[in-house]
This record gives structure tokens, sequence and C-alpha cells, in this order.
């Protein structure tokens, strides 16, 4: 079989399972036009699990101090977990109830989560999941209220960065969650579909807590495995746009590897937990259980195999005395066609979402065109994940930066 024929058959896969992606753009640009219902005023529990985080804790809890929402409706809890610095006494200082956890056996933000659970009174018509890095619209917890009064157990809002700007690392990390909210989260919620929580910025019901019984997500993408959990019980996970939460991404490409080593490693375990039940729902016409199959594997399967097949039949052909201009001229399509692809989705992104981009129009012009360089840095990282044993480990978070200093 020709590298041309392979190519050809893995782009039809493709296409096969991400062309509705492409429809979901001009989707999410129609909106979801109806009217909310009146709202509840939920008692929010606010939960944060924080690992050494006395440098950024202090603008999140402040920020959530300023809320317009009754304050007599939001309580604040931290887990202070393994902390070797001050997070608990700056926490505290605050204004936040902070319970210190010391555990070096069972690491990682769901032990902390189901740690804090265990310690706080379980009387709340609401759980807010943020990490110690955010920082929070004024308005976001009373639109985090509307959409859960809207009927919505469990509901996921708009991620923005605190540091966009810094260099290609931080901006392709922000450019996927902006596209993330915008144009597939959006798109789910406007077609009635489930959307998907993303590692924070989530709230979900007491009616979610009595059904779980105690935060059990302990696998390395703790946020994916819970939205695949409740997706299979028949749960849809709504979507609020207008709260905005902002978050540190990282800069350096070490730091950034071993994180999303974990995420590609955490996608393969919830895809063998839940592989069976996703596909039982796609064969029983559930749309949601076809979105999340797609989003949480055959991206970087496919990808990994196209990239691998091409250089293994360049190589066997330069072997076997074949052209290795062929090859490489078949090579550098396919990553061209991926490059565009690419480039198309950050751009289309970038354009409509600029006003929520904070820096500088060259930067964002520039950020576009490294989009898709940052997404092929994904390839190597997936091929480790499948055989590298990977472990949960902190990632430093060091900008300090309030909305409004974003905003200038």
């Amino acid at each position: 079989m020709s590298i041309k024929q392979i190519n050809f058959m893995i782009a039809c896969v493709f296409f096969v399972c991400y062309a509705y992606q492409f429809i979901y753009i001009p989707i999410s640009w129609r909106g979801r036009r109806t009217a909310h219902k009146p709202p509840k005023l939920h008692r929010f529990a606010v939960l944060i699990a924080a690992r050494n985080e006395e440098a950024v804790i202090s603008e999140l809890i402040d920020s959530i101090n300023a809320q317009d929402y009754p304050s007599g409706l939001i309580d604040i809890y931290v887990a202070a977990d393994n902390c070797t610095d001050g997070t608990a006494k700056t926490a505290r200082c605050h204004g936040a109830h902070v319970f210190e956890r010391f555990d070096t056996q069972h690491v990682g933000k769901g032990y902390a989560l189901d740690f804090l659970l265990s310690h706080i009174p379980h009387e709340y018509d609401a759980y807010l999941v943020l990490d110690a890095d955010n920082v929070i619209a004024p308005d976001y917890i009373r639109h985090m209220d509307q959409t859960l009064s809207d009927g919505y157990k469990i509901a996921t809002s708009y991620r923005n960065s605190k540091n966009y700007g810094d260099n290609w690392i931080s901006a392709g990390y922000a450019l996927w969650f902006l596209r993330e909210s915008r144009y597939l989260n959006g798109a789910r919620y406007t077609i009635g579909s489930s959307c998907a929580v993303s590692g924070t910025g989530f709230a979900f019901t007491r009616e979610i807590l009595d059904r779980i019984g105690s935060w059990h997500f302990f696998l390395l993408t703790e946020d994916i495995e819970f939205t695949i959990d409740n997706v299979v019980h028949g749960e849809k996970i709504g979507y609020c746009r207008e709260a905005v939460l902002y978050d540190e991404q990282p800069t350096d490409f070490r730091q950034s590897w071993r994180q999303r080593l974990r995420w590609s490693k955490g996608y393969l375990q919830v895809f063998q937990r839940y592989g069976t039940r996703l596909l039982g729902g796609v064969l029983r016409g559930n749309f949601s259980c076809f979105d999340m199959s797609m989003a949480i594997m055959p991206a970087f399967v496919l990808s990994t195999v196209s990239i691998a097949s091409n250089l293994a039949l360049a190589i066997w052909g330069v072997w076997t005395g074949g052209s290795i201009l062929i090859a490489l001229q078949s090579l550098g399509q396919m990553l061209l066609s991926m490059y565009l692809t690419l480039f198309v989705i950050g751009a289309i992104t970038t354009v409509t979402e600029r006003r929520h981009i904070h820096t500088g129009r060259a930067r964002r012009v520039l950020y576009a065109f490294t989009f898709p360089l940052f997404m092929f840095t994904y390839v190597p990282i997936a091929v480790v994940a499948l055989f590298k044993k990977v472990e949960w480990t902190p990632i430093e978070h060091t900008v300090v930066k309030s909305i409004e200093d974003m905003k200038r």
C-alpha cells in the first residue's frame, strides 16, 4: 500500500470523526436564544484545591469576595494540599475556610476535592470548583446561578487566560481553551447536547453530589472523568458563556510537556474505563457519547498513526531503493494540511474572540501562526503517554493579575 493511499484513508477517517466540529462553528455564531427561568439564588460552596499557591490564591479569593451576588450565599473552602508554603495562612487571612491535608501517597486534585467535600457541611445547593490561580469576573457566580436555575445540574464557564501574550506556549493553551469554550461548548449548548468540563470553572448541584456519593474521580484527568461519568449516566452539562474565568498557562516547555503528558495519559485512562459505555451510548444514538468519544481519544491516535506511517514508509522506500523525494513530499503535504487546518481553527478563534484576548494585535496575529506548532507537539507527547507511567505533579503558578490589570 502506498503512502498516498494510507494518507487518503486516514484523511477519510478524520473527516468522518471530526467534520461535525466544523459545523459547530456557524452553530456557535447563532447562539441559543431561549428565555431564562427566574434565578433560584443557590447557596454556593466554592471548592479550591491548592498546592503551594501562596503567590496567587489571594487574587482568586478577593475576586470571589467581590462578586455581585449575595455574600451570605457564598462560602469559600480551600484544601491546602501537602503545602510547604504559606497557602493556608494567606487563604485564611482573605476569608476562606481552610483544611490542611497531608497525604503523599494519594496525590492529585481529585483526592484534594474528595478530602474537602468530606470536611464541609452538606447543606449547600451547589458546589463551584475553581483552581487557586484563577480570577473570576465580578458577575461570574450570578451567571452560573442562572444556568443552574435554568435546569442544568452541572455547568461550565468561559475559560480565558491571565497571560495570553507571554509566549507561544501560553498562547497555544489559551487559544485552545477559547476555542473549546466558544466553538465546542458553545455549539453543544446551542443544539442541546452535553458540554464538557475543562479542569476548572464548573459547578454542580447537590443532586449530583447525592448521586455520586463523594468525589471519586482520581484519574489523571479528573475533570474529563467527571464529565464522561455524568454523560454516560444521562446528564447534560450546561455552558454559561457570560461567566468568565481567567487562569494562568505554563510558559516553560518542560513544564508544559509534563502537564500535557498527564492529560494525554489521563485521556487514555478515561477511554479505557468508560470506552465500552461510551460506545454503547453511540450505538443507542446518543450524540453526546459520540462527541465525548471524539474529544478524548481518536485525534491523537490518528495523528500519531499518520505521521508514524509516513515516516516508516519513507524510511522503507529509501532502504529499498525508492525515491526519498516522493516520501518527503507526501510527508510534507500531510503536515501542511494539518498545519492549515489548525491555523484556520486558531485564526477564526482569534478573530471572533479578539476582545477577550488581552494582548497586542501583533502578538494575536503571531500566535495564530504558532498555534498549529503548539498542537503538533502533542504528537510526541501522545506517543510517550502510550508507554510511559505518568504521575500527577504540581504546576507552579506565579502570575498575579487582577482583571483590571489584564484589561490595561
